[in-house]
Order: C-alpha cells, then structure tokens, then sequence
C-alpha cells in the first residue's frame, strides 16, 4: 500500500488534483484505467470545482467508497447504507486527522475569499504554503488502512 500512498503524491505532484490523486492511485483495484480514474474524479478537486467545500482528498476517499461499496440496484437498500456508513466512517476520520473536511477551512482561507476557475501555478512556493500534498498522502494512507483492515 505505501507505494499507492506514494503514487497519489506523485498525481499530484504531476498536476492532477487532490481527488484525482487519490482515485487514479487505486484504481486498477476497481477495474478502472487511470484515465478513467481521472475523469470520474476531475470535478472534485479544488473543494469540488474549485469552489472551496468537500476537499478533494476526501471526495477521493468518498469515490472510493462507491467503487468498494456502492449499490448497483436502486432497490438495494442495504448496500446503500453500507456505502454511506463507509463515507461517514472515512468522513470522520479524515475530520479527526485534518480539522475539517471544507478546503477553505484546510487551505486556511480569509472568509469570501472569490471562487475562480482557473487553477494555480504548481510553483515551489504552491507546495510549500499548502497543505494539500500532506492532506493527500493522509487519505492514501485513510483508504490503505481501511483496506487492510477488510483484508
């Protein structure tokens, strides 16, 4: 698993972003080729869409659960609340090991800070004032340990 811990930093680390990272580095579990993986996951980084809310790391998490737990069947009540039972599992995980699940609160944001499209510059100083890659390598590990714990 640490290698898939390290591939997400790599995603990331090459551009994709957060939820991109974390579904693309497990999805060959799933039957998924990474660039599946990184459509699926493409609207989610920034805090969905770059507006700031659910963190991307964790909506990656949140992907994950679905391929892992996912009902397939409207009618599969059971399946449903395993699925969410899992996400709110992960959710409160990741709120324990972060502080929030919101991107602003993570990215330390002034309140009404304007919600743009266009990402930032992957510059030296992009890595080192945001917390992403840490918050990234944390939900790699979240997913890992929670494999290993069904396995």
């Amino acid at each position: 698993m640490e290698n898939r811990v390290e591939k997400a930093k790599i995603l990331f680390k090459q551009g994709y972003n957060c939820a991109q990272s974390i579904t693309a580095a497990f999805a060959d579990m799933y039957g998924l080729t990474e660039e599946q993986a990184l459509r699926v996951s493409a609207s989610f980084g920034g805090g969905i869409g770059r507006m700031r809310e659910t963190c991307g790391a964790a909506c990656g998490l949140f992907i994950l659960a679905g391929l892992e737990t996912g009902a397939v069947s409207g009618e599969d009540t059971e399946s449903k609340a395993k699925n969410y039972d899992l996400v709110q599992k992960l959710a409160a995980i990741f709120k324990e090991r972060n502080g929030s699940l919101n991107c602003s609160k993570l990215l330390k944001l002034v309140k009404n800070t304007p919600v743009i499209s266009k990402p930032d510059e992957r510059t030296d100083e992009y890595y080192t004032k945001r917390p992403c890659l840490k918050i990234i390598e944390g939900a790699a590990i979240i997913w890992s340990e929670y494999l290993k714990k069904i396995n």
